[in-house]
């Protein structure tokens, strides 16, 4: 890379830092408990609006894993989103109601918090129906993963975003909550994914399953991104550049291996595909608040008039990590 690029990715970070210190302006306070924050605890960030439904499952899942405290942002829920996450103990919320559109997504709002909080923790960025999965995770847990990241002096670590779905009709059996979303969104696709490698940033960029072959059939270019790299040593020196696809500084994105090994990597379980999709689709829609004037929601709509079954030859019924692993959907490295 040259020196004007890399210079130039330099301003790009600055300037992605000084728009999340400028937006910190539309969050406010609803409960504040970072006080309970100790040197070394294990912090989720995550954005969300009326999920309240999700909400108990998604505590308790990575309570189990590790997770020490969960700041999240309410982006104007009208569902008792705010009212049930403000009573947990270990949870604290800021509240707007500005454009999760011109936070960039939401981008913005967590790197101000990531900043002022998570900086020199490990900091775990996720959706409310995304679930973190990586190796050993059924008997390790995540303070034993982050240990051994930063014994090996690793500050990025990866997981693809796994589309998990029901067999059958996607609003057949209703989604209750507290129950685990994976005993009704059993599988995913065990193949059919695209990879490419982003020149600029250094990143790869993976596309493909459930929602590139059904609802982007036409067009599976602009299928979602499914590379993540949700759990990160945060620095406030850095910054996310698309919600968290990629980082800067680019050496953050290096979580591959080009001489043919494999790094360690994970997965997040993509608990999108439940009765409650629908709903949650033509809801964005109507706010156009998303990527490219919510064309991805413009395609959900148009492909679930025709009550598609999500299920094909690729589908996998999910087992655990080893299973991923041995699809080469995730990899354990050197991690042993």
């Amino acid at each position: 890379m040259s020196i004007f690029s890399r210079y130039m990715l330099r301003l790009e970070r600055k300037r992605w830092r000084i728009r999340a210190f400028r937006k910190r302006r539309e969050l406010k306070p609803v409960v504040s408990r970072v006080s309970l924050i100790s040197p070394g605890d294990i912090l989720l960030f995550s954005t969300l609006r009326n999920e309240r439904v999700r909400l108990p499952y998604l505590l308790r899942y990575y309570r189990d894993l590790g997770v020490d405290h969960f700041l999240f942002v309410d982006n104007g829920s009208d569902d008792g989103t705010r009212e049930y996450l403000s009573r947990q103990p270990d949870v604290s919320v800021w509240g707007t109601n500005h454009s999760y559109k011109r936070s960039r997504f939401g981008v913005d709002w967590l790197m101000w918090l990531q900043s002022k909080y998570g900086h020199g923790h490990w900091t775990l960025c996720v959706d409310a129906d995304e679930f973190f999965v990586y190796p050993f995770c059924d008997t390790r847990p995540m303070r034993a993963l982050t240990d051994w990241l930063d014994a090996s002096s690793i500050k990025a670590f990866s997981a693809m975003l796994l589309d998990m779905y029901p067999k059958g009709p996607i609003d057949a059996q209703p989604y209750v909550e507290g129950h685990d979303p994976f005993e009704i969104a059993a599988y995913f696709d065990s193949g059919n994914y695209l990879i490419s490698r982003n020149g600029l940033y250094g990143n790869l960029w993976i596309q493909g399953g459930p929602r590139a072959r059904t609802f982007f059939t036409d067009k599976p270019e602009r299928a979602p991104a499914l590379n993540k790299i949700p759990l990160v040593k945060w620095d406030r020196d850095y910054a996310y550049v698309r919600s968290t696809h990629m980082l800067l500084p680019r050496g953050l994105n290096l979580v591959y291996d080009d001489w043919g090994g494999e790094k360690a990597s994970g997965c997040l379980l993509h608990a999108k595909f439940l009765d409650t999709f629908t709903a949650k689709a033509l809801e964005e829609l109507q706010r156009r608040q998303h990527y490219a004037d919510s064309h991805e929601y413009k395609s959900y709509k148009s492909g679930m008039n025709a009550h598609p079954d999500l299920w094909c030859k690729w589908s996998e019924k999910y087992i655990n990590w080893r299973q991923l692993e041995i699809l080469g959907l995730m990899s354990k490295g050197n991690w042993a």
